[in-house]
């Protein structure tokens, strides 16, 4: 029996220490797992650089054609016939719509016949004149009845004219507002006319920018519908009355608009630019570490013959083409992470990435 008890303690001490000496490796491969120092971790770098960013003011305002006008017709009459198709590109004098003048055709053939009555007439009285057989009152009356004759057909054709209905300017038009066969009362719309080939953006600026601004100056547009493209000007006309509501100054520019992209009412991102540039230091947008507490970059350092991380606060500026101005925090050369930022901390180790992730960095400063 003792030998039996024994036995089994002699088994349970065997097993249970075995299982015992099996953990205490198991917890030391661990240990050493952890404490073995982690590779490195891959990051896309790049350089501070210094640049010129020229100087601009921006500002928001909207296109406006140089030339916008809306064609009525003066006199009333029937719609004959329609010359013209809406968005069509018309030139000053060609013919847009006719209206019904037959009547008034009518009227003047017979004013014209009047008008022929009246000089046969005065030609007879000026010979009767010469030959001393008229009075001078009589005279004059023939001559006065020539005249009003005269008048009254002048009237009557200038009337006519007015029934063909034609383009005022150069531009394109808009959509038709008439139909054939309408009855047009005088200073009914016709259509909508608008001269494209140049256009104005108008826009306002606050008060304090009123002396950093000049006829001539050069702008750049950006419109929503072509965002990737910069439409540039210049300055024509300052207001020279401030707001009393806003405290802003109104500004209108010129630009060319040869392809006819830009139309009237189209909200447009306006900057003014200076002469004087900026000289800033600048890294990708990408670079910047946002938080509550305030912007950083990771720097790469030199240590312990690789590369290192060290967080570095800085303060940002303006942003443009994918890269953002650094006033403070870095210097001209220093290289920082601009992708993988999300897993480093203070000197973690780094390695520069492969070509893949240094795609996503902007390779030309703007």
């Amino acid at each position: 029996m003792l030998k039996r008890v024994l036995l089994l303690l002699i088994l349970a001490f065997a097993i249970f220490g075995g299982l015992a000496v099996t953990k205490y490796l198991q917890v030391q491969r661990m240990i050493e797992k952890f404490s073995a120092p982690q590779p490195p971790t891959p990051v896309a770098v790049a350089n501070v650089e210094r640049a010129e960013w020229p100087r601009s003011l921006s500002g928001v305002g909207s296109i406006s054609a140089v030339q916008d006008v809306t064609v009525t017709t003066e006199v009333a009459g029937q719609v004959e016939s329609i010359r013209f198709e809406s968005g069509a590109h018309v030139g000053a004098g060609d013919v847009l719509v006719t209206l019904e003048a037959s009547i008034d055709e009518a009227e003047l053939a017979g004013l014209e016949a009047a008008l022929e009555l009246t000089e046969l007439q005065f030609a007879r009285a000026h010979k009767l004149r010469r030959e001393r057989t008229m009075s001078e009152a009589q005279y004059d009356e023939a001559g006065a009845r020539r005249a009003e004759a005269a008048a009254l057909v002048r009237a009557k054709r200038a009337f006519i004219a007015k029934k063909t209905i034609r383009a005022p300017i150069t531009g394109t038009l808009g959509i038709r507002r008439i139909d054939l066969g309408d009855y047009l009362a005088p200073g009914a719309e016709i259509v909508g006319l608008q001269s494209l080939d140049t256009v104005f953006v108008d826009y306002r600026l606050p008060e304090r920018d009123l002396d950093r601004l000049r006829i001539g100056q050069q702008i750049e547009v950006r419109v929503q519908a072509y965002p990737e493209r910069n439409f540039s000007g210049e300055i024509t006309a300052i207001d020279p009355a401030i707001d009393v509501a806003t405290r802003m100054v109104r500004i209108r520019a010129s630009l060319p608009n040869p392809d006819d992209l830009l139309r009237p009412g189209m909200f447009a991102a306006v900057d003014t630019r200076e002469k004087r540039p900026d000289e800033v230091l600048i890294v990708p947008t990408t670079a910047i570490t946002y938080s509550p507490y305030g912007n950083s970059v990771y720097l790469v350092v030199a240590a312990d013959g690789g590369l290192k991380v060290k967080r570095r606060q800085v303060e940002t500026g303006e942003i443009r083409d994918g890269f953002i101005a650094v006033t403070s925090g870095v210097a001209v050369g220093d290289r920082v992470v601009a992708v993988g930022q999300n897993k480093l901390r203070n000197d973690v180790a780094v390695v520069v990435a492969s070509a893949g992730m240094a795609a996503d960095v902007p390779a030309t400063t703007p």
